[in-house]
């Protein structure tokens, strides 16, 4: 697994997955993001892993640069997946919003949210309508989904 952070360039050409959701803005906060990729790694995960958090788990200071490389990574992403584990004020995730909104047409998403996340019932909602998917409220159980469906991906591009 190669993880690839938001103060590097973004790797293409390869089977990825894009962690999206809240980024954790106060410096005691954990980035949820840290567990996720001990589980990406635990499960085997052999392909790219785009963070966008610095390699040090701070966020970038300058908001293009950052917005900049989430859309290339994101566009270059084999699978968007989403982890919203929303609280309010500390992880409020509203850019999350617009990106789960944006990115939910190409049908290269997979979403979740642990059972205490706050205001996500519009994006279950939606979730539910343009996948026929409940939402998955387990981070392993997510990300071993998210890795099928990467391989699934890659087996249809195969075929053609």
């Amino acid at each position: 697994m190669q993880i690839n952070y938001s103060d590097q360039p973004v790797i293409t050409g390869k089977k990825s997955i894009f962690l999206a959701g809240p980024t954790p803005r106060g410096e005691n906060q954990i980035s949820w993001r840290k567990e996720a990729c001990t589980i990406l790694e635990k499960l085997s995960f052999d392909g790219v892993v785009y963070v966008p958090e610095y390699s040090t788990w701070h966020p970038k200071e300058d908001y293009t640069d950052q917005a900049m490389w989430e859309r290339l990574a994101l566009t270059e992403a084999t699978i968007i997946c989403f982890w919203v584990p929303r609280t309010l004020p500390d992880m409020a995730g509203f850019t999350t919003n617009v990106e789960f909104g944006y990115w939910l047409p190409t049908k290269k998403v997979i979403y979740g949210r642990p059972d205490y996340a706050k205001k996500i019932k519009y994006l279950d909602w939606l979730y539910e309508l343009d996948y026929n998917k409940k939402p998955i409220n387990d981070l392993e159980k997510l990300l071993t989904e998210t890795i099928k469906m990467v391989g699934e991906k890659e087996d249809n591009e195969s075929k053609k």
